[in-house]
């Protein structure tokens, strides 16, 4: 049904009066007497009763009126709605994130696109890096904060948002638990808690690595995918762990973090957002460049 003849029933119905009705609309009177006559055919009843001195409704008409109003606003709703969408200022924005951005990263940016963009609805979903990758390739989500190195191939884009270094995590009664910074050396003879080859192939590549560079291959008793979990098989003395130096941020007291001198860059790790350019939201597109400004600063 076309909107224009809704309008067109609407301000005749407020008006009563056809030369009153053309000049708010600013058409000629015969055009509009046509796209009314076409609206009752379509409806199947008549809306006004013509009279020497003006129209008045009908019965029918009286009722089609409410809900002309009602599609009125919803058509300009609908036509908002889409130009927040073009202009990424409206809409819903999904976005995965990995367990270690909340320790920081999304307390950080969550606000500031809100504060900034308040017609965007955020739609937040926690899964590993290799996960969130295949959810935006299969468009299930519309961008992604990942943790990095990211070893799958993939046709999204990387953007680089915070280095970071692993750091020892030792359970509190551990023997080198009382020391400052460590060499990654001293750790060759314990029992390592590690990541999760398949699910968090990044971390688990660089954590290998950093032993490898160390002088030696970990022993593994457990393994994990989220570091969160990492720190929990710690404190129950299961081993000692590699993780991100942002999870200093976790206190425990059965946990006791050391930085470590001997990690090269090589072994380097961080958090990264992830796109598709060529099909990349307007919505995303603001996210991704309030990302990048917050987390310069």
């Amino acid at each position: 049904m076309d909107l224009r003849r809704i309008r067109h029933f609407v301000v005749l119905a407020e008006t009563l009066n056809f030369r009153r009705a053309a000049e708010r609309l600013h058409m000629a009177q015969p055009p509009l007497s046509v796209s009314i006559q076409k609206l009752e055919s379509e409806l199947g009843t008549k809306l006004f009763v013509r009279e020497t001195t003006g129209v008045t409704l009908t019965p029918s008409g009286r009722a089609v009126l409410v809900e002309a109003r009602k599609l009125l606003f919803h058509g300009t709703q609908l036509a908002e709605t889409a130009r927040s969408a073009v202009e990424g200022t409206g809409g819903t924005l999904r976005i995965g994130f990995v367990g270690t951005t909340t320790w920081g990263m999304l307390q950080r940016l969550v606000p500031a696109f809100r504060a900034e963009y308040p017609g965007v609805e955020l739609e937040l979903r926690e899964a590993t890096s290799v996960s969130i990758v295949q959810q935006l390739e299969d468009h299930r989500l519309d961008i992604g904060l990942v943790r990095t190195p990211l070893l799958q191939p993939t046709s999204a884009a990387l953007v680089p948002l915070e280095e970071d270094l692993f750091v020892a995590a030792l359970p509190r009664g551990h023997a080198l638990a009382g020391k400052g910074p460590l060499r990654l050396a001293e750790l060759a003879s314990e029992t390592f808690v590690m990541y999760a080859a398949s699910s968090a192939p990044g971390l688990h590549s660089a954590a290998l690595l950093a032993c490898q560079e160390a002088g030696f291959l970990p022993r593994v008793s457990q393994q994990a995918v989220q570091v969160q979990t990492l720190l929990a098989l710690v404190e129950s003395g299961l081993g000692v762990a590699l993780v991100p130096s942002v999870m200093q941020r976790y206190a425990s007291d059965k946990i006791v973090y050391r930085p470590l001198t001997d990690v090269s860059a090589s072994a380097a790790i961080g958090l990264a957002l992830v796109h598709l350019p060529e099909a990349e939201l307007a919505a995303a597109a603001r996210f991704r460049e309030l990302a990048l400004r917050q987390m310069a600063r």
